[in-house]
């Protein structure tokens, strides 16, 4: 039985949000790059890039993201290659797909203007309820609750609530709760603060582990602080499975110092983006390449990179190459100076550049 504290049995409904909006004011974050704006492309913009990843990592692809396509339109006119591209080494590379796509139906589908209420974002690509919810709570004060990992500990925490969120009902349950605490007055205001200090609050005090408790404005109507228990909440108890896969490279270099690339194709690891060609062993490598030219092969150290719920054994091979010879696969030559303008695997890049 779930020990969730009821919103409307609680003497003041609206402790949270006023806790929340002052705390927000005094101490929460006011300097990130895409702060401090009601422009819902830039909030989309750092919305998605957030997904699953870390602000310190999103801050600079951001800045070059806007910098390069400083509106909708620009975005919505580049081709993938240019906006995959950028988005190289920031991984989950359906999120760059999806927000091309995105922008491309903001520009024929709505003038180039983002809808303005939760319900209308949820209808363009890549956009799920809790960003829509961000997108309208920040830009045009719509009372809507975000639900984001970070959102999730604090509320979780907060009310108590115990209930298995990898269960579907459990987490209506907890949209339902966290509706109920929005704030009531002045929202065009509030709701941007609340909003942006329910995902403060969630980064800097009440961590994963050891929460700050003692600074955190909540802290004397926080159930999970009154049980000793804040590291219990949330509680998510189905697991992934990791898998992992071996996978072989075919690093062909010509005398120029170009390489050998093809587009990856999609759906499937790093769609989109240019690679080596990929082989799943060694044997299937080997027989792409003329019998001459097999002594020439060299096995570089292999390595790993983890995705998220997959670990890839990457087995590079070195194939130096004389100018104008084909393969015989998909794909074509690159100069050194092309493919720094390309989109490319972030292990891929790392192994060509390993200094970078």
């Amino acid at each position: 039985m779930s020990t969730i504290l009821n919103p409307s049995k609680a003497v003041d409904r609206q402790f949270l949000a006023r806790q929340v909006v002052h705390w927000q004011a005094a101490s929460g974050r006011h300097d990130l790059p895409w702060q401090n704006t009601r422009d819902p492309y830039r909030v989309w913009l750092s919305e998605i890039m957030l997904q699953q990843t870390q602000v310190v990592t999103v801050i600079g692809y951001f800045t070059r993201f806007a910098a390069r396509f400083p509106d909708v339109a620009a975005l919505a006119q580049a081709t993938q290659d240019e906006v995959l591209a950028l988005w190289a080494g920031l991984g989950y590379y359906s999120r760059a797909r999806n927000l091309h796509h995105c922008a491309q139906d903001v520009l024929l589908l709505h003038g180039g203007i983002f809808p303005n209420t939760a319900q209308q974002l949820q209808t363009l690509p890549g956009i799920g309820r809790s960003t829509a919810a961000a997108i309208a709570a920040l830009c045009f004060g719509e009372r809507v609750a975000i639900l984001d990992g970070n959102v999730k500990r604090v509320l979780t925490r907060f009310l108590g609530f115990d209930a298995n969120l990898a269960q579907a009902a459990n987490e209506r349950r907890l949209w339902d709760a966290a509706t109920t605490l929005l704030p009531t007055k002045a929202l065009s205001e509030q709701m941007a603060s609340y909003t942006q200090g329910m995902m403060d609050l969630g980064a800097m005090v009440c961590t994963t582990k050891c929460p700050h408790c003692t600074v955190c404005p909540l802290v004397k109507q926080c159930v999970a602080h009154d049980l000793g228990t804040p590291g219990k909440f949330p509680v998510k108890t189905r697991k992934l499975k990791r898998t992992s896969e071996s996978i072989w490279l075919l690093w062909a270099v010509s005398e120029e110092g170009e390489v050998w690339l093809h587009k990856r194709p999609s759906p499937g690891v790093w769609a989109g983006l240019y690679c080596f060609p990929v082989f799943t062993n060694r044997v299937d490598l080997q027989a792409v390449v003329t019998e001459q030219l097999q002594v020439c092969l060299q096995d570089l150290a292999p390595f790993k990179h983890v995705l998220t719920h997959k670990d890839l054994y990457l087995h590079p091979v070195l194939l130096p190459l004389p100018r104008g010879t084909c393969l015989g696969l998909d794909g074509s030559w690159f100069s050194a100076n092309h493919v720094q303008q390309m989109g490319l695997p972030a292990p891929i890049k790392k192994l060509m550049h390993p200094v970078d």
